[in-house]
């Protein structure tokens, strides 16, 4: 018997540190990557002395999880320490590449060494939420069995990309971006661990603040433009003289452009858009352009924002100012006759203007109400003096009988009834005192009191 699990044949243990024979071939994140959970840099809720994942290696299992989180805070390596941790046997695979087939291997020899009496495999799936449902219904009884422990990585939501089946029986940990204080105890990591640049490099304060500021919370971004930048600035040549010390202008050549945190197809895409809105509707222009501007910069459909600022102008602002959705719409066809980047102007008058306009949401819910009604008693009949009375016979049913046209009545209303007979009392609109919608509710009022004084006079 092996003297430990993880020695079972074929297995991918947890990252080890690198041999110093291997050190100067590999890129700087990889020469970093921590070797025990005591390196693992923030995530401190999990892996804290008091975390949840730290309990589980204490207790020396581990529950079927799915790690989530952005790219670059360690959803990979987190994983490797955990089977590690608890001397677990680790298969990999990744969802872009692997199949059920795939699936079903590793699933074999990890039940072959559960019954040598190894106890149950790590399968760690790389990007889960790209397995199709099949592929993720091929998971489920070997994870209930216990055959394998699973652990996903994604960076999309779970509660939407696994489907219910698997994900009832998976527990998700949510991996934040990591703070600038991380960031910083990585950078310093970097220059100074043997692992790393080992003291050979210096960076300024204004070039270490700026680093930080644009790898937006991803360990590896900052590595790798820390790695680009000391490149560029000579540390790779044996005749440079140390410590080497990259500028700001280096900084921000090995950078490019900004690091966004940010993914069209990603969670990044709906927090962002999801901030630009909520920014509308609270009433706060200067978050709502900054949203906008960090998903113009990351390259968004723009036709996507502006579809969202015609949402916005009907959901949020309604008719407090129905205006909105007339300046949405035409920030809308600004855009399919301009283009970026002129575009952008119009799509920031749309914002600004959403953003300070009074805000109902009250047709909204009137409507959702609607539709609840609907979705409660189904298709209710058109009382009969409602119906169209295509022809003059079909008044001898009563069809189309009774019905006043309210052009007729002074003030161009009359009282009878347009809900069918169940739902006759059934109020759903109820208009707020903001903007336009205050006069709205004025002449609601008005009408009401009309028609409880009797008041249907034929002009």
């Amino acid at each position: 018997m092996p003297s430990t699990r993880s020695d079972r044949p074929g297995a991918v243990r947890a990252e080890t540190l690198p041999v110093a024979s291997e050190i100067g071939h590999m890129p700087l994140a990889a020469r970093l990557r921590p070797s025990s959970l005591e390196e693992v840099v923030g995530q401190a809720p999990l892996i804290g002395e008091r975390g949840a994942l730290r309990r589980m290696v204490e207790r020396g299992r581990l529950v079927s999880m799915v790690l989530w989180g952005p790219p670059g805070v360690g959803k990979t390596t987190l994983a490797r320490l955990l089977a590690e941790a608890v001397e677990a046997p680790m298969d990999t695979l990744s969802a872009t590449s692997s199949g059920v087939k795939d699936v079903r291997a590793v699933v074999a020899q990890a039940r072959g060494w559960a019954e040598q009496g190894g106890g149950s495999t790590v399968l760690f799936i790389d990007e889960i939420h790209r397995f199709n449902k099949a592929q993720q219904d091929a998971l489920l009884p070997h994870v209930e069995e216990g055959v394998v422990t699973l652990i996903g990585a994604t960076t999309e939501n779970p509660y939407f990309e696994v489907n219910s089946a698997l994900l009832s029986r998976l527990r998700v940990f949510r991996l934040e971006p990591l703070a600038d204080e991380d960031l910083g105890d990585i950078v310093e990591r970097a220059l100074s661990d043997e692992r790393g640049f080992d003291g050979r490099v210096e960076l300024g304060d204004d070039a270490r603040e700026h680093l930080i500021a644009i790898s937006a919370g991803d360990a590896r971004s900052v590595l790798n433009i820390l790695e680009s930048a000391a490149s560029m600035a000579g540390v790779d040549d044996p005749e440079a003289k140390d410590p080497i010390k990259p500028s700001l202008e280096d900084i921000e050549t090995a950078a490019q452009q900004r690091v966004l945190s940010y993914d069209r197809a990603g969670d990044g895409h709906y927090s962002t858009v999801s901030a630009f809105i909520k920014s509308i509707r609270g009433n706060d222009p200067d978050a709502a352009l900054y949203w906008l501007a960090t998903m113009v910069a990351a390259g968004e459909d723009p036709k996507f924002i502006a579809r969202r600022l015609i949402i916005s102008a009907s959901e949020d602002v309604g008719n407090a100012d129905p205006r909105g959705l007339q300046v949405a719409v035409s920030a809308a066809q600004a855009l399919d006759w301009v283009g970026l980047p002129e575009a952008q102007y119009a799509l920031a008058q749309a914002t600004v203007y959403l953003a300070t306009a009074p805000k109902s949401n009250r047709s909204g819910q009137a409507y959702w109400q609607a539709v609840a009604d609907v979705q409660q008693h189904g298709s209710l009949p058109v009382p009969k003096h409602l119906q169209n009375a295509a022809h003059r016979r079909m008044r001898h049913h009563g069809i189309g009988v009774g019905y006043r046209l309210p052009h007729d009545y002074e003030g161009g209303d009359v009282d009878q009834q347009y809900l069918p007979d169940d739902l006759a009392e059934r109020r759903y609109y109820d208009p707020t005192g903001e903007g336009w919608e205050a006069r709205i509710r004025a002449r609601m009022d008005e009408l009401v009191e009309r028609r409880g004084r009797g008041q249907d006079r034929s002009r």
